[in-house]
């Protein structure tokens, strides 16, 4: 094969068949010369081989529609395998390019490639989803399904056979040196904590407001669209006094007509409530939108009181409030303040994330903390637990001095697993670094700390833009699925090159 020809897989090898699969699946263009462009459309191939040849996409999606016919109400079933099929695709690629649901609906249209891995590429044309389809897509899937798949996907990997199938290698991948570490997953927090948090509110009050009226229900307030800038104007005279000579005066002044004007929206929020509550059947809208709408603003009212109070302490009354009384966000209650120390971020917003990979980078284990994190330390066992179980045998745990504790080493000890924690006593860690294997160990755990920055830039984002706790977890989860595959796709191309050059030279 030529260096600058791009092939598809079906020109290198037949592809084992699908049950349900029966729509023409168009061939990808022969592309000639793009290196960069041959890369990616390889590592793409091999990730939709290791999905179709290994049969685990098939088994998954049988399972689910199973799973739905027997527990789920006739209106929330999928609809067909073919749509089951194209969400998996759709929030593989979507963790893969990190593109936004919208972006991707637009690049999927716009690029064959995208069209041959998602099928939505049809002899009578092309049906590519919406960017609302694709964001349904990402949260039709359960946690406990993505999880599993993760796994299996690993496994497949280890396995001998699946090894010579899959990534073109006698030597099956390893699971039983595992290397840990944890983060923080930043929120999409608006800055500062305080008097932001009264233009929020303003702004989520007065859309809905705005959407009542829409509907033709109407309560005497001016033009929703003034108070907004009314606030806004406010937010900018609040930035702009921070360094002019009394400063702290004219912020306390400002906020107090802040007050003024959020009493004001939010009796007129109170109003369009009650509205919308006794004479929705008269709107365009269902019961169920309307609650929707209420639930919005019940939301902010309920919150509405403590924010003012916040925001008052901190300005006018120059009190501190403890993190445990601070209102983060008025859309997601599960985020916390996290006191990390790091040079560029003494604290971060967000949840804690546990994070543990093997030796050749694949994620094994995670955990996604919804409550305030514990010590690192609190996380060894239950990991090695889940870790045991999926994998089988561990040879060594390694981790930084967070995860050192004698409980740790006694129950590492027990288990006959090589003990890679960085100790935290300055002495234990010169004893240590006597043994060949324990550096050996602490040399690759320094890898897992880029291993968790290529995760969170190139997958997740930063922030993570998913709203609601659940959501972010899914969210995570099919990224990890992503980065995972992606990892196998990478170690079976450039074994495949490889051993192509092997036969070459001989």
């Amino acid at each position: 094969m030529p260096y600058n020809l791009v092939t598809t897989r079906e020109q290198r090898r037949p592809m084992k068949t699908i049950a349900f699969q029966t729509e023409f699946r168009p061939a990808l263009p022969v592309v000639f010369g793009a290196k960069d462009y041959r890369e990616f459309r390889e590592t793409i191939e091999e990730v939709d081989h290791f999905l179709t040849a290994t049969g685990i996409e098939h088994r998954m999606l049988v399972a689910h529609l199973k799973f739905a016919a027997e527990s789920c109400p006739a209106n929330q079933r999928p609809k067909s395998y073919k749509t089951l099929r194209q969400a998996l695709r759709y929030s593989i690629l979507l963790a893969l390019t990190g593109l936004s649901h919208r972006g991707l609906s637009h690049r999927v249209a716009d690029s064959t490639l995208f069209q041959w891995f998602t099928h939505t590429a049809e002899i009578d044309g092309v049906r590519p989803s919406s960017k609302s389809i694709i964001e349904r897509f990402e949260k039709l899937f359960p946690s406990k399904e993505i999880s599993e798949l993760i796994n299996t996907c690993n496994k497949a990997a280890a396995d001998p056979a699946g090894a010579q199938e899959l990534l073109y290698s006698d030597m099956p991948l390893k699971f039983d040196e595992i290397f840990a570490d944890t983060t923080c997953v930043k929120s999409n927090i608006h800055f500062p904590v305080d008097w932001v948090l009264l233009r929020d509110a303003t702004r989520t009050l007065l859309q809905a407001i705005q959407r009542i009226r829409s509907q033709g229900l109407k309560h005497r307030m001016g033009d929703p669209r003034k108070f907004m800038r009314d606030m806004n104007k406010l937010c900018i005279e609040m930035t702009h006094v921070r360094k002019k000579k009394g400063a702290k005066k004219m912020r306390k002044a400002i906020f107090r007509r802040m007050k003024r004007l959020m009493k004001t929206i939010e009796n007129h929020a109170s109003n369009y409530y009650q509205l919308l509550e006794s004479r929705w059947a008269e709107t365009d809208w269902s019961e169920i939108q309307a609650q929707a709408h209420l639930d919005r603003i019940q939301n902010v009212l309920d919150q509405l009181p403590q924010a003012v109070h916040q925001a008052h302490e901190r300005l006018i009354g120059e009190r501190r409030v403890t993190n445990k009384d601070k209102i983060l966000s008025l859309y997601e209650p599960d985020v916390h303040v996290l006191v990390r120390g790091k040079a560029d971020a003494e604290v971060e917003f967000g949840n804690g994330f546990y994070l543990a990979e093997q030796a050749d980078g694949l994620i094994v284990d995670w955990s996604f903390m919804k409550e305030q994190p514990v010590s690192d330390n609190k996380l060894v066992a239950d990991s090695i637990t889940r870790l045991t179980k999926n994998y089988g045998i561990l040879k060594s745990y390694s981790g930084d001095r967070g995860f050192d504790a004698q409980n740790n080493r006694d129950e590492l000890a027990e288990k006959n697993i090589a003990n890679g924690i960085c100790p935290r006593s300055v002495v234990q860690l010169k004893e240590r670094l006597e043994d060949p294997y324990f550096r050996q160990l602490q040399t690759r755990r320094g890898s897992t700390e880029a291993r968790i920055s290529i995760f969170k830039n190139a997958y997740l984002g930063t922030p993570l833009r998913s709203k609601g706790f659940e959501h972010r977890k899914i969210r995570i989860e099919w990224c990890i699925l992503a980065h995972n595959l992606w990892k196998l796709a990478r170690i079976a191309v450039q074994q495949r090159d490889a051993t192509a050059e092997q036969k070459e030279a001989a």
